[in-house]
């Protein structure tokens, strides 16, 4: 008794052998309509430096010009301009807001915090907030409304306020906020 064994074979590979060298339906698959071969391996390369370039630029950013920009200067002089004297801060006294008469019949009502250094009132004498109610009435009486309005001209006052306050005080001011400014 002679056995004859017959065996089919199909076109697809087995589980754990390697491909032919001839094309298999699954290669054939993967070519695109000119008959080039899928560059899957280069594609994700360029993606890949794609996403590094992002991320490069992203932290060139950050640290030029974004919110990590200051951290160096902060480390290098303290945010210091050249010429200007650092001051260790101390509390910020507040002024109860007044009145000041502008023109045409119109009023300003003006609130002061005033920024002290650390020692401010150890060295001298107390802190008095009459001074610098006296420079604030002196320096916005008789303006308009309309000057007041611009943020430009505001902000110029209070350097001016600030200046003054610092001499006034002997550097134990060095720094003026507006706690009010309301003008009717």
């Amino acid at each position: 008794m002679t056995t004859t064994n017959t065996r089919i074979v199909s076109g697809q590979p087995t589980i754990g052998s390697r491909p032919t060298s001839g094309a298999t339906e699954s290669e054939s698959s993967k070519k695109d309509p000119k008959g080039k071969k899928d560059k899957t391996g280069k594609g994700k390369w360029v993606r890949l430096i794609g996403m590094l370039i992002v991320v490069a630029a992203v932290a060139v950013y950050w640290f030029m010009m974004g919110p990590g920009a200051g951290a160096s200067d902060d480390a290098a002089g303290d945010g210091a301009v050249a010429g200007e004297v650092e001051y260790k801060l101390g509390e910020v006294m507040v002024v109860e807001p007044i009145s000041i008469n502008l023109t045409g019949g119109h009023y300003l009502r003006l609130g002061l915090g005033l920024q002290l250094t650390a020692d401010a009132g150890t060295h001298g004498p107390a802190i008095d907030s009459a001074k610098a109610l006296d420079a604030a009435i002196s320096l916005y009486s008789g303006r308009t409304t309309e000057e007041l309005a611009t943020p430009a001209v505001r902000d110029s006052l209070k350097a001016q306020l600030s200046a003054t306050l610092k001499d006034l005080y002997d550097e134990q001011v060095v720094g003026v906020y507006y706690t009010d400014f309301v003008t009717q």
